[in-house]
């Protein structure tokens, strides 16, 4: 089904495509400065856009969208994402903890490759409990369970981590 666009709405992304392509370049380089990372820079300036073109939809109009406002939420996001790194950080930590054994690079690189072998539930459970720090009954809201559901997928979770994390990493013929 082709949607039609009136007359506002093709003035709409008309400017919103000017000022995306005006401060495009100068948003992803501001970002880049703060995290280094091309990938990051790239994934974060798309979302400040993201939020952009929602406003626009909100308010009807471009002409509220700035390179200062488009800046504000850049540096917002970029505040985002280096407290979900930290959090991360954290979750490796508590993690490694866990299982006795001492954080380290490499280490860090097992906990990551055995979260991406979890089955998504158990990954899940996980995060929500480590990572973003959800208790029990937060965390069953998110999942749609109770709190006591919540405990026995967890108990699961770490069995299953606890499991793979021991058992040697699949090599890359096997996984082939």
């Amino acid at each position: 089904m082709k949607t039609i666009q009136t007359g506002d709405e093709r003035g709409r992304s008309t400017r919103f495509t000017t000022v995306y392509a005006r401060e495009h370049p100068r948003v992803v380089a501001f970002v880049h400065r703060r995290v280094g990372d091309r990938g990051a820079s790239e994934e974060l300036a798309a979302e400040v856009f993201r939020i952009a073109w929602e406003h626009t939809l909100k308010d009807g109009g471009v002409g509220e969208i700035s390179a200062g406002w488009l800046f504000v939420t850049a540096r917002n996001l970029v505040r985002n994402h280096y407290r979900a790194e930290a959090r991360l950080g954290e979750l490796h930590r508590r993690i490694t903890d866990e299982l006795g054994r001492t954080a380290a690079t490499d280490q860090d690189s097992a906990v990551l490759d055995t979260l991406d072998r979890l089955p998504a539930h158990h990954r899940e459970v996980l995060v929500l409990s480590y990572w973003d720090g959800l208790s029990a009954a937060e965390a069953g809201a998110v999942l749609g369970c109770g709190a006591p559901a919540v405990w026995v997928r967890l108990h699961r979770a770490r069995k299953a981590f606890r499991d793979l994390y021991r058992a040697p990493a699949p090599s890359p013929q096997e996984s082939a």
